[in-house]
């Protein structure tokens, strides 16, 4: 028994069976590299059909057309350090994998946790706005949200539950209409077009005030969070690493491939949308792109139903797809012991059911009796901010310790380029704190639950064997050889 177990850098590791590998295994080959850039559009397009605008009521359009530009450099950076250690890593932990190499088993463990509190989180709020959605279109007859939430999961979970393929290819479906959406939206746009608009709102007092800055300079930092929401949850691509046909070569043109994608329309909708209706008009907006064209064209339209209809489609991508980041995150650090194993256990389908019944069973829980989507979007983004500071760590980290690792993507510009996302990262981790106190306590309050969980209990019992921790029984097997 004692040889089955070895301590290792604080951590206790157990050598398992094969047996228990072999009913925690994905459906490998699922998903190409043109699937892979979808599922990267679909964790984030619902931060095109709302949620951004509420940066123009916390930094106005100058403001939050600078928190786009820099949260724009930040994950472009990102995802450039991403597409390197995924290649170089393919394993479904994705952030959890690439720190656990870099920081050691604390440091894995915290980046996995700030990566599942986001994706746990995330559809909760969304599930949130589906429902608003739905009752404010009048549809089936609806005038409260839990059943639109109750529906939402079951239906979402059980695709997930169906297959990989088959979810994804769905997914992608969804994904595609909601792009029709949002460019019927841009184009319609165009001829209303008014820069006059955009700096319509008025200057405050604040320092550094100005018709491009109302609320002055440290209304760029306030206005960071929302500028995220264009992009947030992207670094969710190497999650299906495990999925992949060919993870070496289709993770890095998938994630790469997705952000281009996602730039082009965080541009666009940034200067349509308030340029078309005036920043003042939608800033506090639930639903900034049908009201920009009712705006623009003096009332309803069919162009602004049709988009009202369809943008539904942007919500459900997210929601579905984030669906799959939370089960496969939990499902690799349960795989490895640093949550309860028996949730990593997939169905003949090698799908893992419970990773995507327990959280998606909290999550309706949390949004049928909160209702609270700002609050629950604010710890979600908190969340991802900390876990990109640990990502970017993890890349230099490795650069400098690991430079022979085999790496089939490099990142341009190598450590410069994720010390620039590290930065920023950290920028964003604080205008958390300015936007909502709150929710970045309640996020702080669950890391430390979670790590005093990992310090008394769970890193004494990890699984050796596990495809993010099997480099540290390597190298422990070298290191005693030698």
């Amino acid at each position: 028994m004692a040889e089955n177990r070895r301590h290792v850098r604080g951590a206790d590791y157990e050598r398992v069976s094969t047996d228990y590998l072999a009913k925690r295994q994905l459906r490998r080959g699922a998903a190409g590299w043109v699937l892979l850039a979808g599922l990267g559009v679909a964790y984030v397009i619902s931060g095109d059909f709302a949620g951004w605008n509420f940066g123009l009521a916390e930094g106005g359009w100058g403001g939050l057309l600078i928190a786009t530009a820099l949260m724009a450099i930040m994950y472009t950076c990102m995802v450039f350090g991403l597409a390197e250690m995924s290649s170089g890593i393919p394993v479904a932990g994705a952030g959890y994998g690439f720190a656990r190499r870099a920081l050691g088993p604390l440091g894995g463990f915290a980046t996995g946790m700030a990566i599942l509190i986001e994706y746990a989180v995330a559809p909760a709020a969304i599930a949130v706005f589906i429902g608003g959605y739905v009752e404010a279109l009048g549809l089936f007859g609806l005038t409260g949200g839990w059943p639109v939430f109750l529906v939402a999961y079951a239906v979402f979970v059980g695709l997930h539950l169906w297959g990989v393929g088959e979810a994804l290819r769905v997914m992608f479906v969804i994904t595609g209409i909601a792009m029709v959406a949002l460019v019927a939206f841009i184009v319609g746009m165009i001829p209303q077009f008014d820069a006059g608009r955009l700096l319509d709102i008025p200057a405050t007092d604040a320092f550094g005030a100005s018709s491009f800055l109302p609320f002055g300079i440290f209304g760029v930092w306030s206005a960071l969070v929302y500028a995220i929401w264009f992009f947030l949850a992207i670094e969710g691509v190497p999650l299906a690493a495990e999925e992949a046909r060919d993870p070496r070569k289709d993770l890095p043109k998938g994630i790469i491939a997705g952000m281009m994608v996602l730039l082009v329309t965080a541009t666009l909708i940034l200067l349509t949308a308030p340029g078309g209706a005036g920043s003042r008009a939608i800033m506090e907006s639930d639903n900034p792109l049908p009201e920009s064209l009712r705006l623009a064209y003096g009332g309803d339209t069919f162009l602004a139903d049709f988009v009202n209809y369809v943008g539904l489609a942007g919500l459900i991508a997210s929601f579905f797809s984030i669906i799959y980041a939370y089960s496969r995150q939990l499902f690799a650090l349960s795989r490895a012991g640093y949550l309860p194993r028996w949730l990593s256990v997939t169905n003949r389908r090698h799908t893992p059911h419970l990773a995507l019944i327990v959280p998606g069973t909290v999550g309706f829980l949390l949004a049928a009796f909160t209702q609270a989507g700002d609050l629950m979007i604010q710890i979600a983004v908190f969340g991802a901010t900390v876990s990109y500071v640990l990502m970017m760590v993890s890349h230099i980290v490795l650069r400098r310790r690991e430079p022979d690792m085999e790496r089939p993507y490099r990142t341009p510009g190598g450590v410069v380029t994720t010390g620039v996302a590290l930065v920023l990262a950290l920028a964003a981790v604080v205008a958390t704190f300015l936007v909502d106190v709150t929710a970045a306590l309640i996020t702080a309050g669950v890391f430390v639950v979670a790590l005093a969980y990992f310090w008394f209990y769970s890193r004494h019992r990890l699984v050796a064997d596990a495809p993010e921790e099997e480099f540290e029984a390597i190298t422990r097997a070298e290191s005693e050889l030698s």
